[in-house]
């Protein structure tokens, strides 16, 4: 038997940080404020880019996020307020498939 489609609505949402301390202050906020049901770290990650006219490379967390489309703008505005960078990176990624049961969860662990 299939599994049911996952809500149209999950999202998986990147972004990154400069430090572990400063990544799960920014999770807690959001999983707080129910805006992610849940926030994984993923520390050691290593970011090279272009800002200011010169080439960066810099240690970074990434942050995956769970949440859903509709709080994403929410979300997006939270995290900017808190978040230390001038351009924090934040990628928002339709989830295709996924544990029915899991993303039942994201639905009830977010919003209102």
């Amino acid at each position: 038997m299939a599994a049911a489609p996952p809500p149209a609505d999950a999202l998986m949402v990147w972004m990154t940080a400069p430090s572990e301390p400063v990544a799960l202050s920014l999770v807690r906020a959001l999983v707080d404020a129910r805006l992610a049901a849940c926030g994984t770290l993923l520390p050691g990650a290593r970011s090279v880019y272009r800002w200011d006219g010169a080439i960066q490379d810099e240690p970074e967390v990434l942050i995956l996020l769970k949440t859903r489309a509709e709080l994403l703008p929410a979300l997006q505005a939270r995290a900017l307020e808190l978040h230390p960078y001038e351009v924090p990176e934040m990628l928002a990624v339709p989830v295709s498939a996924g544990n029915p049961a899991y993303l039942r969860w994201i639905a009830d662990s977010t919003g209102s």
